[in-house]
Order: C-alpha cells, then structure tokens, then sequence
C-alpha cells in the first residue's frame, strides 16, 4: 500500500469505530490466523472488532487466542447480519472475490459499508476501498505483519498477535518449506517469536492433534493414491462413505494432497473428496516448478489460488471428475513433461 492510502487508513483507524472482519468460507490457518491477529490489534486500539468466518473451521485452530468470540455466519445468522449492518468498516482478509464467502456473498455485495482487502491470491475483485494485494507473499498473515508495521504499530504485537501470524504463516508455508517462503519471511517469524510466538508450542497444536479415525481416513487416501507417470501426475480420491466410515471432521484431510506430490518425479498432485451434503467434489491442487495449478483450476474447476497451491470443484460424480481430469492431461502433457 502506498503512503497516501496509509495515511487515510490511520486515520480512519484513529477514532473508535465498529469493524467487522469477515475470511473465506472453509477457513484455513492463514484465514483464521490473520482474522484473529488483527482482531487483536484493532481492539488494543479501541475499536469494537468482530470476526466473521462463513462457517466453522477445523479443531486444530480452536485452541488460538480470541477463537471463542468469533461468529460463524451459518450457525450466528442473526447477530452477524447485526454486526455487519452496523459496521463502519469491514476488513475481508485470505479471499478476494465475494463469492469465496459462501453464503454471505450476496449480503457482502450489497453492503454499503467501506471495505479493506488483505490478500495474497491471484486476480482481485475491484470491490475494496483499500486494497492490499500481493500474490508474492507467503501467507496473508505475513501481510498483516507488514500491515502493522506500514502503521508503525509494531510495538503493538503482542504475543497473542504474534501467535496467530505464526500459525497463519507456518500453515500457508507447508512450514516454511514452499517457494513463497523468503528471507524476509524468516525475518518476520523471528520477530514474531522474540515477541511472544511459543514456536514449539504452535507447531503441536497444530499437527498433533491425530485421532486413531483420521490416521486410518490417511491410510485409505494412501491405498487410493494412483500415479500417471506419463504426466508426472498423482491424485487420491476419498469417497462419502470413506469418510462418514472414519468419523471424517472438517480438517482431516488437510495436507493429505501432499502425499502425491512427495513422491519422486510427481510435478503435479490432485486430491478429489466427495461431499454428498454440498453436492459436490471438493478438488485440491498442488504442483512444484512453473505449472501453475491457479491456472488448471480457474479454466476447468471453477476455482483458483496461487501458483503451486489451488483448489476448485465439480458438481459431476466422483468418478465422472475423475474421468475429466484425466482427459485434460493431455493438453499439459508438454509443460508437465519440461
């Protein structure tokens, strides 16, 4: 951002006001780590600050600092249309395109209120007053660092914000192991640490929290695990019932599209999990090098995300997406093959 839209942002944020932070549907780490981190900072500036997500998010986050005030519009309805009709200000952080709030796109499209975007996918929708957009940093997380620190409120971070920019960071970062992470990134994690971040203590938090059904749910996704080495691709698929079978909670198979990728040689790894209850396949992509899966994902699955990291979905069966997705390689066996 730019000096002038700092200055206004100050002073917009200079006397108390009624702001709403509202993430994507499904929130992630990064989605509720940049929520709560700058929940935390605007409330020790004054304001009165509520945190909105779509709908509910994984166990694995419900230990973080300021987790138990936030509302989830599906099942808070009618105290978070309250909120955001009475906001002065409304910050939409981790997404950049209304419709990646699930149900509460059309009361966000129809809101008068200003709004902030923080955000680190490709392409951004134009609805934003002040828009922070960088597709080049690690995680949104990192970006409310910077945004803090654009303000000149460092000193401001205390060890509950350094908690949730932590999270928000490592879990973007497939800790600290993807391209996006820089030195600059390593900078910002050390700081938060010297500020109060228990680095050991997130990192268990977040990935030891396994039940004996969700290591069983990794065994069946690795025994589904299918490689075509021709387009050095690797996808798992996971069925309803594979999942109702395995007491499936939101936030099982997270990571689980990795698997593929790890393997030697594979460029290119997909995960399919079905979702009767949606009536949809829920896609996950994942590449390394220069084949962008924001790309594959935006022209065939209706989604996008970053270039190595994306999602998207289909409204066929699971076979039947499986099938296509199949049927597409060919077209990028030339790039996938570089």
């Amino acid at each position: 951002m730019n000096t002038t839209e700092i200055n206004k942002i100050r002073g917009l944020l200079s006397s108390s006001k009624n702001i709403v932070i509202v993430t994507h549907k499904n929130p992630d780490g990064d989605a509720i780590g940049s929520s709560l981190a700058l929940y935390h900072y605007l409330i020790s500036l004054g304001h009165n600050v509520t945190v909105i997500t779509p709908n509910d998010y994984p166990l694995f986050l419900k230990w973080m600092p300021g987790e138990n005030t936030i509302l989830k519009y599906d099942s808070d309805t009618k105290i978070a249309l309250s909120k955001i009709e009475k906001a002065d200000l409304i910050f939409t952080l981790d997404f950049n395109h209304f419709s990646r709030s699930g149900d509460m796109e059309n009361v966000l499209a129809k809101t008068k209120t200003s709004f902030i975007m923080i955000d680190h996918h490709q392409q951004p929708a134009d609805y934003a007053e002040f828009m922070y957009s960088d597709p080049s940093m690690s995680s949104t997380c990192q970006m409310i660092y910077h945004f803090i620190e654009q303000l000149n409120d460092l000193d401001k971070i205390t060890s509950e914000v350094a908690t949730c920019i932590y999270v928000g960071v490592m879990t973007d970062t497939g800790s600290f192991r993807y391209r996006s992470t820089t030195s600059t990134t390593h900078k910002v994690i050390a700081d938060l640490i010297d500020r109060g971040a228990d680095n050991t203590r997130i990192h268990e938090n977040i990935y030891d929290t396994n039940t004996l059904s969700k290591i069983q749910l990794k065994g069946v996704a690795l025994n589904n695990l299918r490689v075509l080495p021709e387009y050095k691709t690797a996808y798992i698929t996971l069925s309803q019932k594979e999942l109702d079978q395995h007491n499936f909670k939101k936030g099982d198979t997270e990571g689980f599209v990795n698997f593929g990728l790890s393997i030697k040689g594979i460029k290119f790894a997909a995960i399919f999990i079905e979702n009767k209850g949606e009536e949809i396949i829920k896609i996950s992509l994942r590449s390394k090098g220069d084949f962008s899966v924001n790309e594959f994902s935006r022209n065939h699955f209706e989604g996008g995300g970053h270039n190595n990291a994306a999602g998207g979905r289909s409204n066929l069966s699971l076979s039947n997406t499986v099938e296509k997705f199949i049927s597409i390689l060919p077209t990028y066996k030339k790039v996938l093959n570089q």
